[in-house]
């Protein structure tokens, strides 16, 4: 009835299409007789009421049927749980982290990306954290959802059967930008898979031999890249468009009006001033904008910060 894109889904789609086919057929037995019972004992048909006595066989099937079909709905419900939380034990591990408002998925090696790339045909189980409010992740073509709360470790896995995207959605309201969290389930063969992870690990490469250009080049391409890997382009734009936080475009070199400790003054956003932002989002708020921005100390090291610097002066 369904198309399932998990082994997963194919438990998930016949418990729900078990509970739909009896709720539909006692919505319908019931329908059936409550019309059949208006006719039949209408006022006009028997004018003077008349005592009913019991059927003890009655009572016995209208009380044993819905027991049993409670019970079965149940079982197949428990199947399902239990193959939910219970992974392979060969299933591959990836770290997603959850923050306002992005997803980001690190793998064994230590690489990092956006997007959760796996490969099809093999049991991938997803350790979850997130770094500030409650999320949940949520892939609806392999139903499974779990949410992902700050502090407690948890889990989710599957196992997609074929290669394709799926999308990811945060499915717990998380502020004003949840419905911009979106990644994707990317399900590729798995030479393919082992040829993507192995590519480009860790996220800053130390190459000798570079001239000059070269690195700062490599290096603002890394500053991009991070910018993408946390989120950033969540709440920040390159065109000049405000959205939750004031656009990258010509921000080196601006002067900003923000809030300090509950005065207002005006600075200059320099390197400094971006790696303080960074550490200390909530240090100097810009006017006419929230203080939302997760801070990212412990979560980036100075090179990092140092790469995104170096990007933003592209802008």
């Amino acid at each position: 009835m369904f198309k399932s894109f998990s082994d997963i889904g194919h438990a998930v789609d016949f418990a729900f299409t078990l509970i739909m086919v009896v709720s539909v057929s006692l919505l319908a037995l019931i329908t059936v007789l409550m019309i059949t019972f208006v006719i039949k004992y209408h006022r006009s048909r028997h004018p003077v009421p008349a005592q009913v006595g019991s059927h003890a066989w009655l009572e016995v099937v209208w009380t044993l049927v819905p027991t049993i079909l409670a019970l079965a709905m149940f079982y197949y419900g428990w199947i399902g749980f239990k193959l939910m939380r219970t992974p392979p034990p060969n299933a591959m591990e990836v770290t997603a982290t959850a923050q306002m408002w992005s997803w980001s998925f690190e793998y064994e090696n230590g690489k990092k990306s956006s997007e959760l790339y796996v490969p099809a045909g093999t049991p991938v189980k997803v350790n979850l954290n997130a770094l500030d409010v409650l999320h949940s992740f949520y892939v609806p073509a392999f139903k499974v959802k779990q949410d992902a709360v700050p502090g407690l470790d948890d889990f989710v896995w599957f196992n997609p059967v074929d290669t394709g995207t799926f999308v990811i959605f945060c499915a717990e309201y998380c502020g004003q930008r949840h419905s911009y969290m979106l990644s994707k389930v990317v399900a590729v063969p798995e030479a393919e898979f082992l040829a993507w992870v192995e590519e480009g690990a860790p996220d800053i490469e130390v190459v000798a031999d570079l001239s000059d250009d070269e690195a700062l080049a490599r290096r603002q391409r890394q500053g991009e890249r991070l910018s993408q890997l946390k989120g950033c382009n969540a709440c920040h734009t390159t065109d000049g468009t405000a959205l939750v936080g004031p656009s990258y475009k010509g921000l080196l070199g601006r002067t900003s009006t923000v809030v300090t400790n509950g005065e207002t003054r005006r600075v200059v956003v320099d390197g400094d001033y971006i790696r303080k932002s960074i550490l200390e989002p909530t240090a100097d708020i810009v006017e006419g904008f929230q203080p939302l921005m997760p801070s990212q100390k412990g979560l980036m090291t100075d090179d990092e910060i140092d790469s995104v610097i170096e990007y933003l002066k592209t802008l």
